[in-house]
């Protein structure tokens, strides 16, 4: 009998495949009292059940692919640092030594306390903050149980035997497990547990997989290799439907098929306004690997390259300058002499450096030392840097650019050391262009209001706008309590935006946009109204974001702008924006 489950859509597309259930940590532990003097044996079982699960979680980390969403590591910390937690750790053990609890059971209570306390939570994200200590928990759990992890490996086989029309259906999936089936095959995935705003959801959103999350008793009601329909568009799944419903959504499947296949039409078309204005889009990269996909997309350079990820995650010291040269020039030149944006090291808050020598945790406060100022506080190792990235610009047409500048002091000691690694470079008699480009990262509130500074000593100018909206708003996008607030159509932000654009443009100095409102199809033509003309983005956006430049015509679009800009009420501004889409 066909029959539909209703939860949120949290990741757009259409899935059709045969449920693959996979059983969660039994919570349902065995409940016993422990023998009189054996309670500290059991709080030691406890403990190494913990370091098992910290353990897994670094070599998950270790393990992550290159292609994995930048929000993936960060969640692998959050977990981590729940482990880390005095409280996590002491309430069991307490419950064992006074109560006599044994281990598992002890574990369950105070995550049962914790449910409960966030269930009366009234904030829609703080509540979902609830899943990451059940994931967490069911981790120890089974290590107590002297498993590792989910039991996958039946689950590896089976999906390695089907084709790519499976669709996970479980109570919660951590982030870290949906990377892993990632690399196998399955179309979508269903969860009793999950929001909008949770880990899972945006890990599946950054992956492109339909799914549907809170679908609750999701993973009681389907049963094995049902056949599903994920609406993750509204949301819905219909299990076991009708052939009428599924030829209607096979149809819909070919319709979002064939959209996708009309954007790679647009790949090689000139990316201009109907009213004739040229927009130039370039990629944002992680790795030198990353280049032919940009090149593919039809990126016309390369606006941001990350250079941290060289440095980061490293089992020895830090990359010599050879290393990072033969980086940079492999990157140059798969862009066939397209510009490309060389970002020097821009390391702390969410991003490690992790090595013998030098150690930045990912729990640094975004306020604390980071980008330039680690840097400055580390002059070789920035000639270094300095030194590889000139050495590649004679290979092609290589720009350096410096992060998270704000004061007058560092702009001057950042160019007396691209200064001095010129000589330095002359001294060998090594080749370099003598005419590079010199970009400042345009991503802390001060920067944005001192331009003329800016626009004094750079020759382009980049809105970080991830950093801007967290520096300008005063909140950590990485820190949960906090996070909800982060909101690109602040109206601060738009101004701030909108300033630094027309500050650039007085000037006849370049600027771009490479946050992550760039890639936003639903903010591009608001940066357009701006007066935005180059924008930098992942790449597997650079299409979506071509097809509205394609559709706009700037003047209107400029004509729309001033009540947007005056404009300080959300509601308000939310529908000048949606009027400006359509």
């Amino acid at each position: 009998m066909s029959f539909a489950l209703h939860g949120l859509s949290v990741s757009n597309g259409v899935a059709i495949g045969h449920a693959l259930t996979i059983s969660a940590a039994s919570l349902d532990v065995t409940h016993q009292f422990i023998a009189s003097g054996s309670e500290e044996q059991e709080v030691v079982r406890l403990q190494q059940a913990f370091e098992l699960a910290m353990q897994e979680l670094h070599d998950l980390k270790d393990r992550l692919p290159e292609d994995a969403p930048e929000e993936m590591s960060a969640f692998l910390d959050v977990h981590r640092l729940i482990l880390e937690d005095i409280d996590l750790r002491q309430k069991p053990e307490a419950l064992i030594l006074k109560r006599r609890y044994n281990a598992a059971w002890a574990l369950t209570t105070v995550l049962d306390e914790l449910l409960l306390a966030f269930e009366e939570i009234d904030d829609p994200y703080l509540k979902e903050r609830g899943a990451d200590f059940r994931q967490v928990i069911e981790r120890v759990l089974y290590a107590l149980n002297g498993s590792s992890e989910l039991s996958l490996a039946p689950l590896y086989q089976k999906l390695d035997r089907q084709s790519a029309d499976a669709i996970i259906v479980a109570q919660d999936i951590a982030p870290h497990d949906m990377m892993r089936f990632k690399e196998l095959n399955f179309c979508a995935f269903v969860t009793d547990f999950g929001g909008k705003n949770s880990h899972t959801a945006i890990v599946a959103r950054s992956l492109d997989i339909p799914a549907a999350v809170g679908v609750k008793h999701a993973s009681e009601i389907i049963q094995q290799d049902d056949l599903l329909i994920v609406d993750g568009d509204k949301g819905i799944v219909i299990v076991d439907p009708s052939p009428m419903i599924l030829e209607a959504y096979r149809q819909r499947q070919a319709e979002i098929k064939f959209s996708k296949e009309q954007l790679q039409l647009l790949k090689y078309t000139p990316t201009k306004t109907i009213d004739g204005q040229q927009i130039t889009l370039m990629a944002n990269i992680e790795t030198p690997e990353d280049a032919p996909d940009a090149l593919d997309s039809g990126a016309l350079g390369v606006g941001l390259y990350r250079s941290e990820f060289l440095f980061m995650n490293r089992k020895g010291g830090l990359p010599e300058e050879e290393e990072q040269y033969r980086a940079y020039v492999k990157t140059i030149e798969a862009m066939y002499g397209l510009p490309v944006n060389i970002r020097t090291i821009d390391i702390g808050a969410d991003k490690n450096l992790d090595n013998a020598d030098h150690k930045l945790s990912s729990n640094i406060s975004p306020l604390g030392l980071r980008g330039i100022r680690w840097s400055l506080s580390e002059p070789e190792i920035f000639l270094t840097q300095l030194r590889a990235i000139l050495r590649a610009s004679a290979h092609g047409k290589a720009q350096i650019l410096i992060p998270m500048l704000a004061q007058a002091h560092e702009i001057e000691l950042t160019l007396e050391l691209i200064g001095e690694a010129k000589r330095q470079l002359e001294q060998r008699q090594q080749a370099y262009n003598t005419d590079i480009k010199i970009g400042a990262m345009i991503e802390i509130p001060a920067a944005a209001l001192i331009m003329p500074l800016f626009l004094k000593y750079f020759d382009f100018v980049s809105i970080g706008t991830n950093d801007l909206i967290q520096y300008t708003l005063g909140i950590d996008r990485a820190d949960n309590a906090v996070a909800h607030l982060y909101d690109p159509l602040h109206p601060a932000i738009l101004k701030l935006i909108y300033d630094i654009i027309q500050a650039a443009k007085k000037e006849n100095i370049p600027v771009s946009v490479c946050g992550e409102m760039a890639g936003d199809s639903q903010l591009t033509r608001l940066l357009l109204a701006m007066g935005l003309t180059d924008f930098s983005m992942h790449s597997s956006q650079l299409l979506t974001v071509k097809r509205e430049i394609l559709k706009a015509y700037i003047a209107d679009l400029t004509q729309q702008l001033p009540p947007i800009l005056s404009t300080y009420e959300p509601e308000l501004l939310n529908a000048l924006v949606t009027k400006l889409n359509q």
